[in-house]
């Protein structure tokens, strides 16, 4: 029994546990899942990264199909941003390749990279609703053609984070797409978000694959943890305070964030 086979039940089980925070919170896996594979684990960052990326595009596929069947994706919305996001992951993982990756500059590169996602996702799950009243003037004056512009912008970065860090495409897109769109419903830009996050972590994530940086027993040992475990904690909506929510994941966040820096 190797190493990797002794851990697959601590996986799964790992998958249980941000599942169920996933199934809670709605804060994307890759904020908990890649810190918790590189700090708790000791898994290559990039190996990290390259698994939950798949991870990610497996899981959202079956929330897009959710949000999609009953109505809730701006496909306009999921366009501007893939013609962002997707050139931008291609150049990304092009750039790790001319790297040499895995290597101990990609590792620096990608642990860096990974600590400064984190220090972004944390305040937009603290103060979302502070930074859309402080920009609702901003949002206001938007023009459509502005909008698609700025888009694509936003796409753009997060297919640059999404494809060093794993992490991006939950909190930051949202927070962004609510000051972009703030005549559309929490629960559209949620479903956008959550649609365009598949393309680009399925293409971030057989990029990774073809680099030598996914670990395939252990995406299948997360999945298998993981599906339950958002079951379990979709259960669990309301029952804790959101407030309470945000304070600690974004305070968990910071720290792990700083360290990884």
């Amino acid at each position: 029994m190797t190493l990797s086979d002794a851990f697959q039940p601590l996986y799964s089980l790992s998958g249980l546990g941000v599942g169920f925070l996933v199934g809670v919170t709605g804060v994307g896996g890759g904020s908990l899942m890649t810190p918790l594979l590189i700090l708790l684990f000791g898994i290559h960052p990039q190996t990290a990264v390259g698994t939950d990326l798949l991870y990610a595009a497996i899981t959202k596929a079956v929330g897009t199909s959710v949000h999609g069947s009953a109505g809730g994706v701006d496909w306009k919305i999921v366009r501007r941003l893939s013609s962002g996001s997707l050139p931008a992951a291609a150049l990304t993982l092009l750039a790790l390749h001319a790297l040499g990756a895995p290597s101990l500059s990609t590792t620096h590169l990608i642990s860096r990279s990974l600590g400064v996602a984190l220090l972004l996702t944390a305040p937009c799950i603290m103060f979302r609703a502070a930074i859309m009243t402080r920009l609702a003037g901003f949002s206001e004056r938007l023009t459509d053609r502005q909008a698609h512009v700025l888009t694509i912008l936003v796409g753009a970065l997060l297919g640059l984070l999404v494809s060093l860090s794993s992490v991006g495409a939950g909190a930051i897109g949202v927070t962004a797409l609510l000051v972009l769109y703030p005549r559309l419903s929490t629960a559209r830009i949620v479903g956008s978000d959550i649609a365009h996050a598949v393309p680009l972590t399925l293409i971030a994530g057989l990029g990774h694959w073809l680099l030598g940086s996914v670990d395939p027993a252990m995406l299948i040992a997360l999945l298998t943890g993981s599906i339950p475990g958002i079951i379990l904690g979709s259960l669990f909506v309301g029952r804790i305070r959101e407030s309470v929510q945000r304070t600690v994941l974004a305070t968990v966040l910071l720290i792990v964030g700083a360290r990884l820096i």
